[in-house]
């Protein structure tokens, strides 16, 4: 349902599912929807208190994960939630300059 964009998904957040809930990789819905590019099922999971900055069992934080698939509005929706650019291996901002993004460098930065 994360990786698909199935707001159905936070009806079952709603009722009790974890929302941080992890699968065999350590991702959570949140890291799988917007990995998916999914921007309003990933604000719906940070409303419900997802976690912006739980890493998965490779040390990959959900920022450097939309960073590594040049998802930018949901840099911003990350990042405006708190993520931590420096979270993870690798981070968000050794991830935007492996891709040359300076912009988002100096943006992470700040």
């Amino acid at each position: 349902m994360a990786r698909g964009g199935d707001a159905t998904l936070l009806d079952y957040v709603d009722q009790g599912v974890a929302v941080d809930l992890t699968n065999q990789d350590g991702n959570t819905f949140l890291m799988l929807a917007a990995y998916s590019g999914h921007v309003d099922l990933v604000k719906g999971l940070i409303e419900r208190g997802a976690d912006v900055n739980k890493l998965n069992d490779r040390g990959q934080s959900p920022l450097a994960g939309v960073v590594f698939k040049k998802e930018d509005e949901l840099i911003d929706v990350l990042l405006n939630s708190g993520a931590d650019p420096t979270a993870g291996t690798p981070d968000a901002i050794s991830t935007a300059k492996m891709f040359e993004r300076g912009d988002l460098v100096e943006k992470m930065s700040k």
